[in-house]
Formats: C-alpha cells, structure tokens, sequence
C-alpha cells in the first residue's frame, strides 16, 4: 500500500493520498487549506488517479481544498451528515475570529457530488477498504478511517483530530465535548492493536501502542475513562 503524506497550510493539515500501489487509483484523506497544489504534484509523482475524497471532520483546515480538487478530477466527497454544514458554512464550525480572516481567499461550498458517511460502514475505494468509525468530540461529526492489516502491511487509523502523538483534538470549539472525545478514545482507539500505526489530521506518525503506553489521555481513558487536569489541549483548528 502507497501512502504520500504532507502538511498544507496555515495549520499543518496532514492531507493523505492512499492507493494499492504506484500508477493506480487513490483515495485523498483531509485536503484541506492551500492543499490542492500537493494534491497535484503528489498525483503527477506516484502518477494516481483520485478517485474520491474523504473528509474526517469539517473544520475548513481539513476541508478548504475540496471544491478545486472534487472539481478537477470529477470526485464525490465523503462527509458525515453532522458536519456537512461547515462546508458551506465554516465560521458555524470554528467562530467569526478565527474564521474571518481567511474567508476571503477559501473557497466556501460542496463540490457537486456529496456522500454521506455512517457509523460502522465500509467504503470499498480504489480497490482498498475503509473502515468507517464515528468519533464525536472534536467536531459532533468527527470520524476515523482505518485499513485492514494483512500479513505485510498493519492497519492504519486515519485518526483526524481526535488523536495525536501524544495529545488529542481541542475541544473548545463548537460542537466539541471533551467528554464525547473521551468515549470515542475509549470505544474505538483502546480495542486496536498496539501495532496499528496512527496517521493524525496534525503531527507526526504514531502507534497505538506508543500512545496506549505515553498518551496522558489515553492512558487516563484506559484507566478510568476521567481527562487529565490542565487546559484542554488547542493543536489544530
């Protein structure tokens, strides 16, 4: 499996682009602020063809380059249904002080194809398998990705914002609920195995079995499900 990362950006959004292997069909994860330029030059060097692209949350540093790159290649976009008004409406998901002062130069709006994620479901895209995990805490319609582990290669957990090396998404923004985020650590992160390697929407690579061991909240979810005291943590948008 091909995996061509790299952070585009006001934020350092990770923006992904998953295929089998050189010369084939890709999925692209999270292009988000000023992506649509590495989108194209990652294409053009692993010579990928797009097939659709895969939203893990709405917040416009994860979304800002979908209409342009949906639009070039003739792509449906994957969202869940609670986040898909920030497309259209990015203030609604971050607030008019952090959002002003990009407004101008993003473009607002769905691409022409839009496809609603669910809870639990499997997307079969460019001949790979997605396993679809609702996670709400970082945004009320936050989701993971994650591709099966075959003799070879581990599975891999497109975590957005709901995990990081060493931290987890903020959850000051609105929709956010740190104790929803804890849930989704504790319902989906915990049960996957230490080997599973962790793509995050900021960051570094990680492991799950890295951040079962050194990851204070995820360490304190496997414990007693409580967040450690201190500020919630603010990486990301």
């Amino acid at each position: 499996m091909l995996i061509a990362g790299f952070p585009a950006g006001a934020w350092g959004t990770n923006c992904y682009l998953v295929a089998p292997a050189a010369g084939e069909e890709c999925v692209i994860i999270d292009p988000g602020h000023q992506a649509a330029a590495g989108v194209e030059e990652t294409l053009r060097k692993h010579r990928l063809k797009p097939v659709a692209v895969v939203l893990t949350h709405g917040h416009i540093d994860h979304v800002a380059s979908v209409v342009p790159v949906c639009g070039a290649h003739g792509v449906p976009a994957w969202i869940h249904p609670e986040d898909r008004y920030m497309m259209s409406d990015p203030e609604r998901g971050i607030g008019r002080s952090l959002g002003m002062p990009l407004m101008g130069e993003l473009t607002v709006g769905e691409p022409d194809d839009v496809k609603e994620l669910t809870d639990g479901a499997t997307l079969a895209l460019a001949g790979l398998e997605f396993s679809v995990a609702h996670t709400p805490g970082h945004t009320k319609g936050s989701v993971a990705f994650r591709t099966p582990a075959t003799t070879d290669v581990p599975s891999v957990f497109f975590a957005g914002d709901l995990l990081f090396a060493g931290s987890v998404g903020r959850t000051d923004l609105p929709g956010g609920d740190m104790a929803e985020l804890l849930d989704s650590l504790a319902r989906v992160c915990l049960p996957l195995d230490d080997s599973t390697v962790v793509l995050s929407g900021h960051g570094p690579q990680t492991t799950i079995g890295t951040e079962r061991a050194t990851n204070p909240y995820l360490r304190q979810v496997a414990a007693d499900r409580r967040a450690p005291d201190g500020a919630a943590p603010r990486r990301g948008m």
